[in-house]
């Protein structure tokens, strides 16, 4: 059975996100299998790398703090594949570390994918609930036409880094009581790629890059909510050196309505009916999220009561054929004057119940007891 992983990092549960990013580091340098030579260090560095994969990444430290491992089993893994995808453990370690006991790994001079991009995106509460098409305008990376990618001019191509020799790495050993490190960093020459274009390309000035705007059209899921993350494939920045593009991740912030509220996949709403309605009963047209439906309001109401409309909510994530259920909380509304003739009325309604009322006055306080007893 996994051990908590806020256990394994030694963090509180209510660590922020940098709080964890220290602790891993701190916990990685410890464990290294390049730095601890101990039996049992590679397996516990395994560990704190499984525990930082989940509680890293917001969504799935959110179902890992709900349901356990069983909520990340699938979800935690499928979350630390878009980590490989932006270089691999190795990667990130090197730039945390920057290299480390002479174990380092050579930076590929091949294609490398190109960065994921973030973009917020504001919802009406009914495109929420209903979902549908939406056209969003992105600015991304796109590889130059003219040198495809490369950088160098039509006709040239890039040429072995002099000061690295092409490794993309420049090594630097450092004596000290312990013992000698070598740290290992980026070439400055060429930034790590091995390569050094001599005659840029004129139109994108050597990066191999240029900056577009373009349209997209994405779909929105029926049942979304906020804080719910899109992720559009291929729309992120472009690769270096003819590597994949990176991906766009859509993040949906809902808007706030006027006459509805929603509680997960049902939707709260007031209805406001008189004190003659309440006691007798009436049909009441109601807004929904569909349109207006008529509801029957039994006779004798009390206020506060909850009444249902059945299959009116928002739509289950995945599966929009389920939907919640839209509960009304009914506000029964006693009135502050009474016409004379309705003063009438209500004054010989109290006579028939035994009530006592002041003639002339204290109906409201008779019309609240209709309600209590």
């Amino acid at each position: 059975m996994a051990r908590d992983y806020y256990e394994v990092l030694g963090v509180a549960r209510s660590a922020s996100q940098d709080e964890i990013k220290r602790a891993y580091r701190r916990q990685a340098r410890k464990y290294h299998p390049d730095v601890n030579k101990e039996d049992g260090a590679e397996e516990v560095f395994k560990e704190i790398n499984r525990a930082y994969e989940v509680l890293s990444e917001p969504e799935v430290r959110a179902r890992y703090d709900r349901f356990g491992e069983a909520g990340v089993s699938g979800a935690g893994a499928a979350g630390f594949q878009d980590f490989g995808d932006m270089g691999g453990f190795a990667d990130i370690f090197e730039s945390f570390f920057g290299g480390f006991g002479g174990a380092t790994t050579s930076r590929r001079r091949g294609p490398s994918r190109g960065d994921d991009l973030r973009l917020d995106l504001k919802l009406d509460f009914k495109e929420a609930i209903f979902g549908g098409e939406k056209e969003i305008k992105i600015s991304h990376l796109e590889t130059c036409g003219t040198c495809r990618g490369s950088g160098a001019k039509p006709g040239t191509r890039p040429q072995t880094c002099g000061t690295c020799g092409g490794s993309g790495q420049v090594r630097r050993t450092t004596r000290t009581p312990f013992g000698s490190f070598a740290q290992v960093s980026a070439c400055p020459t060429c930034g790590g790629s091995g390569e050094v274009v001599e005659d840029r390309c004129d139109t994108c000035g050597g990066s191999g890059h240029h900056q577009t705007s373009k349209k997209l059209k994405i779909t929105i899921p029926a049942g979304v909510d906020n804080g719910t993350r899109l992720r559009v494939s291929n729309e992120g920045d472009a690769g270096q050196r003819g590597g994949p593009a990176g991906d766009l991740y859509v993040y949906l912030f809902v808007s706030e309505d006027t006459d509805f509220r929603r509680d997960g996949i049902n939707i709260l709403s007031d209805l406001k009916i008189t004190y003659l309605q309440a006691i007798l009963g009436a049909k009441i047209e109601v807004s929904t999220v569909d349109g207006p439906v008529q509801m029957e309001v039994p006779a004798g109401t009390q206020p506060d009561t909850v009444l249902t409309l059945e299959n009116r909510g928002v739509p289950k994530l995945g599966n929009p054929v389920s939907r919640g259920d839209h509960l009304i909380t009914v506000k029964v509304q006693i009135p502050t004057r009474l016409k004379p003739e309705e003063r009438d009325l209500v004054e010989k309604l109290a006579e028939m119940r035994g009530d006592r009322v002041s003639k002339g006055g204290g109906i409201e306080g008779f019309l609240g007891g209709l309600f209590r007893g």
